[in-house]
């Protein structure tokens, strides 16, 4: 079979992508006609994909206005979202509407870090133990050697986990506005070396990732510990405005609450959530995000109460949710024009952008939430959703 046209000295060009696409049409006898339907230059796309071909493209809407009381989000934010689902942006905009209304939603960024996680395989276990109190005492210089491959990235702390005659080392680095697993897989490597060639004893074998760090990939580690920002989302809904908005009663929304998650919790449910992967997945292919780290960010804790007063008190924590405003496809046409509408386009911004998600996520489970107390999600999906003839 035949291989895919490349040119390495002139591959990002529209004529190196046209190849290509006449290449493929002529292969397996199909048209790409609206692939090859885009209006950036190709030569942004070093980093960014291989055998460049066109693009697919996704509806995208704004939800909003959406209210954020937060430390780096302040104001009203309209929320770039793409999706193929019909009723999602209405569900999220009629959420953000309740959260405005009832005074905005309170957001809080808790921890930020970015993880690598290596494995040093020993003779024994107690081989492995010797290396773990090495490395306490030479955290120093093993900092040192990490941060000599990166200008932003921070080791922070080094977490130590022990199993038979393995010694698992997470590595905690904060990396600024990027989302930074290339840059802490880079610099966990230099610090690797630094180790092995400084131990005094003699290491059989290691793995820069033992998976521990569970890369693009959900685990109660990232759960309790963080991967990336944790970020928590908090709204206070008066019992009136939740009657008049959402036909529902605080009440109902808490019974409807504590059934859903013994229903998650049988099903072995991995969060409590409703469907925070909804707006985060729309959000980090809108914004250039890495889509597959909604494998982690995703995960979320929901706690609801009845305040005295007898309102609703609402709150999500993202306990891994990974973001970036530089770096990777942040820079892309779209995707630039989409951070820069929420004002979180490059430098010290990835914070903000944190706390706009998840404010976002809120309002989705809120409306969500409602619609199904309510006996609404069906009617809406009905009226939002059908697309077929």
């Amino acid at each position: 079979m035949s291989r895919i046209p490349r040119d390495k000295s002139n591959d990002y060009t529209r004529e190196a992508a046209a190849r290509r696409r006449q290449f493929i049409e002529q292969a397996t006898s199909s048209t790409l006609e609206h692939v090859g339907g885009y209006s950036f230059d190709p030569a942004i796309l070093p980093g960014n994909i291989e055998n460049f071909t066109g693009v697919a493209q996704m509806p995208l809407g704004f939800a909003g206005p959406m209210l954020v009381n937060g430390e780096y989000a302040q104001g009203e934010f309209y929320v770039p979202m793409a999706t193929t689902e019909g009723t999602l942006v209405a569900s999220y905009s009629r959420g953000m509407r309740l959260t405005s209304e009832a005074g905005g939603i309170t957001t809080t960024v808790v921890d930020d870090a970015m993880q690598r996680s290596p494995v040093f395989v020993f003779d024994d276990a107690r081989g492995a133990r010797d290396f773990g109190l090495w490395i306490t005492e030479q955290f120093g210089a093993i900092k040192a050697a990490a941060e000599t491959t990166t200008r932003s990235g921070r080791l922070r702390n080094i977490e130590q986990y022990s199993a038979s005659k393995m010694l698992y080392l997470r590595f905690n680095f904060t990396t600024g506005d990027a989302a930074g697993q290339n840059m802490c897989g880079k610099a966990t490597y230099a610090a690797c070396r630094w180790i092995v060639e400084n131990y005094p004893r003699a290491i059989p074998r290691y793995y820069l990732s033992g998976n521990m760090d569970t890369d693009k990939k959900h685990s109660q580690l990232n759960t309790l510990h963080s991967r990336g920002k944790r970020v928590i989302a908090e709204a206070t809904i008066p019992r009136a405005l939740l009657q008049e908005r959402m036909r529902t009663t605080p009440e109902a929304m808490y019974a409807a609450r504590m059934a859903s998650q013994l229903g998650g919790l049988m099903a072995g449910a991995v969060h409590n959530g409703v469907h925070p992967a909804n707006g985060i997945a729309s959000v980090f292919i809108a914004t250039g995000q890495d889509e597959a780290n909604v494998a982690e960010s995703h995960a979320s804790l929901v706690y609801a109460e009845i305040t005295p007063a007898g309102d609703y008190y609402y709150s999500v924590t993202l306990p891994s949710l990974i973001v970036a405003t530089y770096g990777g496809g942040t820079g892309l046409a779209t995707q630039r024009e989409c951070l820069e509408v929420l004002d979180c386009y490059g430098a010290g911004k990835a914070r903000k952008l944190a706390e706009i998600i998840a404010a976002t996520v809120l309002c989705g489970e809120l409306s969500l939430g409602a619609a199904v107390v309510a006996e609404e999600w069906v009617s809406s999906h009905d009226d939002l959703g059908r697309n077929r003839p």
